[in-house]
């Protein structure tokens, strides 16, 4: 596998996205290959320091950087040699054989990968829109939340197709027999919620083979009731965030009231808080793919530390070993057929 890697991208690049690469050479084989994208002189100057020689790291460089709060497209198309753009071209079909990285992953600008994924390495056959497919941990297991950020204002067809990649990418990377798959609205009833979600609804409840089980809400995420959770951008990314923040605030809140009970009853129970807080950790997955992109795209979170990248970095060969997009694929032509619907030629071009 080649998986090339924005230096760049993320809250603190390039130090954290380079040490969390070092930290996954132990994950890779003989034959994988990372390929660090970004200034030369600041990658090769890393390696010097630390005494790397490793033949499986390359460089590709890149001199312009997409910062958080640039407008997304505009940055794609005005900084031709940024990391993400250039990331994304040796992520491209049209890359020679012998330079195409087999996945890419960054921690940078959200929406810039989206549109440089799009521009660059295109969408797979009959995918209107990409979706980011989000794993959270929790007790009872991993939950795929799907739309997290690419599409804030879908159409109900863009759902009903975040719903199947999400059920194949759940079966092939999570290793689901028959993932549950749901609906988040304001609550479960089926008169509640927009035209949008019903209409979305009704695809998703006739689509065959797929174990649809209706409308969930914010609070039955981590309760167990669905395997992946379909809705627009807006809402996903917004329910990521307040579960992330939530997360760490419930496990600071719990060891600071230990401590402050009993200072020794601290000592002893810290390494059950933090194996604790490592089952619903989201650097645990470090990064999401977006589903739907010709190749494999890993957007790992802008605060992302060395760990995170680690993670981003074995979810990539994982993704990439699974051969999920060519089941996508499959699996759309087969349902497209079966239900006689057509996706909009526009849309997929």
């Amino acid at each position: 596998m080649r998986l090339a890697i924005d230096v760049l991208g993320g809250d603190h690049a390039p130090d954290v996205v380079l040490n969390g690469g070092l930290d996954a050479m132990d994950l890779l084989d003989p034959s994988d290959e990372i390929v660090w994208v970004g200034p030369q002189e600041v990658i090769r100057d890393f390696l010097d320091e630390r005494g790397v020689r490793d033949a499986r790291i390359s460089i590709e460089h890149a001199t312009q950087n997409i910062e958080m709060h640039e407008q997304p497209a505009k940055a794609v198309r005005q900084k031709a040699d940024s990391t993400i753009v250039r990331m994304a071209r040796l992520g491209s079909t049209k890359t020679p054989p012998e330079r195409r990285a087999d996945a890419v992953m960054s921690a940078g600008n959200t929406g810039a990968c989206v549109s440089a994924a799009i521009m660059q390495m295109k969408r797979l056959p009959r995918v209107q829109r990409p979706g980011i497919a989000v794993t959270i941990p929790t007790f009872n297991g991993p939950v795929v939340l799907i739309d997290a950020g690419s599409n804030p204002e879908p159409r109900p067809t863009h759902l009903w197709q975040y719903g199947i990649m999400a059920d194949t990418y759940a079966r092939h990377v999570l290793g689901l027999r028959n993932p549950r798959i749901a609906q988040m609205n304001i609550g479960t009833e089926e008169e509640k919620g927009t035209d949008l979600i019903k209409q979305a609804r009704d695809l998703l409840k006739a689509t065959p083979g797929l174990n649809y089980i209706g409308y969930v809400e914010g609070r039955d995420v981590a309760d167990g009731v669905t395997d992946v959770i379909v809705t627009d951008g807006f809402v996903g990314n917004t329910l990521l965030k307040m579960a992330e923040g939530l997360v760490k605030t419930v496990v600071s809140a719990i060891a600071h009231e230990i401590l402050n009970h009993d200072p020794e009853l601290a000592l002893r129970l810290e390494p059950v808080v933090k194996r604790l807080y490592s089952k619903i950790d989201y650097h645990e997955h470090g990064g999401a793919p977006l589903l739907g992109v010709n190749g494999g795209f890993i957007i790992a979170h802008g605060s992302s530390n060395r760990r995170s990248i680690k993670s981003a970095i074995r979810m990539s060969r994982e993704f990439v070993r699974s051969g999920v997009n060519a089941a996508i694929v499959e699996r759309l032509e087969q349902v497209e057929r079966e239900m006689g619907v057509v996706a909009d030629a526009e849309e997929c071009e």
